[in-house]
């Protein structure tokens, strides 16, 4: 069979702002909620990340040295727009110029992320976030605001990084949520609310600019049940409607599930859910769709209390997948699992797919002379793009491209350094910031070999 991988397919990295850029009180930026979160025995700050925002240039030569042709990135909101809802400041967006202008002379296309959790602190602490709709359309102020600037330069666009998260109880970390008593009501308004956003940039970039494409995007963490038992299986089925239907559904046809809009109806939850809504929701229709994917799931029902919400269900039915490996943070490893997801929403919805966070969290040390023999993880790439290859020539599935998170070493979305991800250490730890040099691991090489032949080998 020819395995041989689509000329433009693209290789890359993904990241977010503030576990990269650092910088994060100079040349006008503002405060957002990472900010003013301290440092723990176990997590930093998040005051230099490791400091992109100053070697960029560095960073961008190793991922073209690594034959790497797009870079994810996020524009952080508190940067360009300090208040959230205020003026914008030049000096922010005329360092995301500089960043993008940089790929664009490598080679490397860039894609850009609006949000990625760091909501604008003056946001938060006066609308509670996007509890507020005056919060959706500060957002969609900016969000068209850098539309405009960049989509000459920018082509690929996400606004929610994973999205479905807004769906569960991770919301109330993620979207400048202050104040309230973490209620459903609350989670599916913010919900509702972030969804109005993105449907909003959606419509406007495809109003505007015939040539720029965006796609929704989700954490997909694909879940089995634990045994045959029916309730595993109904309970199972459930959550991925709730999780990960819902949003795909919305996106591509522009409405909710009918299922999760009869509970909502049934349970009396308030959404804030007004009736032009309806027509803001219609006018979604996504050109790919995107989702990050590091494990799978095991879900047994009979630990689910009676009357739980479906977006609850893994607070309590969580348990180890007896027949998986797992890292030291019990994520499983599963490349048959991201075959599967692929291939299953590529089946439902027909338009590309693009998988744009891969990769393994392992604890590494450098001893400052020795290269670090991370064969764990190159084993794990390894897996995974060849199951990403079975989904592609053997399932069919149209794949835009395979960004890994992280490849370049930064902290955990928990603040932790020690969590690594790259395939490029960069010498820090969680309280000792140390030179920040960069040094590639033995899977740069691996992976440099790999791209080198855009995969073909694998």
């Amino acid at each position: 069979m020819n395995r041989k991988m689509p000329a433009d397919f693209f290789w890359g990295n993904s990241v977010s702002s503030m576990q990269t850029e650092g910088a994060w009180d100079v040349e006008g930026k503002g405060l957002s909620v990472y900010d003013v979160r301290p440092a723990t025995e176990i997590t930093m700050d998040w005051h230099d990340a490791i400091d992109e925002y100053h070697p960029y240039d560095e960073d961008l030569d190793l991922m073209q040295a690594l034959h790497m042709n797009m870079y994810r990135i996020q524009i952080s909101w508190s940067r360009v727009n300090p208040e959230g809802d205020g003026e914008f400041n030049k000096a922010g967006i005329a360092f995301y110029d500089r960043l993008v202008d940089a790929m664009l002379a490598r080679g490397i296309t860039p894609m850009i992320c609006l949000y990625h959790f760091d909501m604008p602190l003056a946001l938060a602490k006066r609308e509670n976030g996007f509890m507020s709709r005056h919060t959706v359309a500060a957002f969609v102020r900016f969000g068209q605001k850098i539309i405009d600037h960049f989509a000459d330069r920018v082509k690929y666009w996400i606004t929610f990084n994973e999205h479905n998260l807004y769906f569960n109880d991770e919301v109330f970390q993620i979207s400048g949520y202050t104040q309230g008593e973490r209620s459903l009501d609350d989670m599916y308004t913010i919900f509702h609310h972030t969804m109005l956003a993105h449907a909003q940039i959606d419509a406007y970039i495809h109003e505007h600019y015939a040539d720029v494409k965006i796609g929704g995007m989700l954490a997909y963490a694909a879940t089995y049940p634990a045994t045959a038992k029916p309730n595993d299986v109904f309970y199972t089925r459930k959550l991925d409607e709730f999780l990960n239907n819902n949003l795909n559904d919305a996106y591509t046809n522009g409405h909710y599930s009918h299922e999760v809009l009869t509970y909502i109806e049934q349970q009396g939850i308030n959404a804030d859910m007004q009736d032009a809504d309806t027509a803001i929701l219609a006018k979604m229709h996504a050109d790919f769709l995107a989702f990050s994917y590091y494990r799978t799931d095991t879900l047994n029902a009979d630990k689910i209390p009676a009357g739980t919400p479906p977006n609850r269900y893994l607070n309590f039915a969580n348990e180890k997948n007896r027949f998986l490996d797992s890292n030291e943070w019990d994520w499983t490893i599963d490349p048959l699992g991201f075959r599967n997801v692929i291939a299953s929403i590529y089946a439902r919805y027909q338009i590309p797919v693009f998988p744009i966070e891969n990769g393994i969290g392992l604890r590494e040390n450098w001893d400052g002379q020795h290269m670090i023999m991370d064969d764990q993880r190159i084993d794990y790439h390894e897996a995974h793009i060849k199951a990403m290859k079975d989904a592609m020539f053997i399932d069919g599935a149209q794949v835009l491209g395979y960004l890994g998170w992280g490849l370049i070493d930064i902290p955990s979305s928990h603040a932790d350094m020690e969590k690594r991800y790259g395939m490029v250490y960069v010498n820090r730890s969680n309280h000792d910031l140390k030179d920040l040099k960069r040094v590639p691991k033995k899977s740069f090489y691996w992976f440099q070999k790999v791209l080198e032949k855009n995969g073909d080998e694998l």
